[in-house]
């Protein structure tokens, strides 16, 4: 992917990964748009990087999704790259009653959202001389967290998807890429001050380096041995690391 002279949108712009890749990308020389749900903080990070621009989407409601899809192909007609970033996480519990609120919510933010925007924009983005979806996944699609089995659900499900839309528009100016960050200090799951964690800018900087590589999916070091592990005898390790995340940090 060309690293500079873009239209970006990327979603759940306002903190974390999101804001940082959002800043980063700024910063070379692309045209950056922002989304949230929340206009205040959406303000607070464009105004801290003039000329970055924002807008208000529900990742939950498809009728904002069909807007906002309007709006950013009358409003920036040279949009051609997506990312879907924004993703929310919670505790669940597998073994025991499942909480609808959250299963609604996670579903819907962290796979039905990306598909239904995909499809809001991909028309568009098909007319564009070069263009790239950017799907955000994540480790646990592969060795799947099991205190959060909802979350790493659906992060598997948009992995599959991703691949399948990538088959689709193979012969399309349009490149489907997978982002698959491992662990990052983050708000998700309160990990900004998490040892275990990858520091934010380190992961931003690598994934920056290999965003600009002919890859199909972007992995940075920490990430690749967790993307490996699926296969016939996947489960030992997915119980490993379990067994491991159950303990308190040493």
């Amino acid at each position: 992917m060309k690293l500079s002279g873009n239209t970006i949108f990327i979603t759940g712009g306002t903190s974390g990964i999101g804001r940082a890749l959002a800043e980063a990308l700024h910063k070379l020389d692309n045209q950056v748009i922002i989304s949230g749900r929340r206009k205040a903080l959406l303000d607070e990070v464009t105004g801290a990087n003039p000329g970055m621009q924002a807008i208000e989407l529900d990742m939950e409601n498809p009728a904002s999704i069909n807007a906002v899809s309007a709006r950013l192909i009358a409003d920036f007609p040279r949009l051609n790259v997506l990312v879907n970033n924004a993703g929310v996480m919670h505790i669940d519990n597998a073994a025991g009653a499942v909480d609808e609120a959250m299963l609604q919510t996670t579903v819907a933010t962290n796979l039905l959202g990306p598909i239904r925007l995909i499809a809001g924009l991909v028309e568009h983005l098909k007319q564009q001389p070069s263009a790239t979806i950017i799907n955000v996944s994540s480790v646990l699609a592969f060795v799947p967290m099991a205190m959060s089995a909802v979350y790493s659900s659906t992060k598997a499900a948009l992995h599959s998807y991703t691949m399948s839309l990538r088959w689709n528009l193979s012969d399309t100016s349009v490149k489907v890429l997978e982002l698959s960050p491992p662990w990052v200090q983050t708000d998700l799951l309160d990990s900004k001050e998490e040892p275990r964690a990858m520091p934010l800018q380190e992961f931003i900087a690598e994934t920056i380096a290999v965003l600009g590589t002919d890859t199909d999916e972007v992995l940075v070091e920490r990430a690749r041995m967790m993307r490996a592990n699926p296969g016939p005898n996947e489960y030992a390790f997915v119980h490993e690391f379990n067994d491991i995340l159950s303990q308190p940090p040493q």
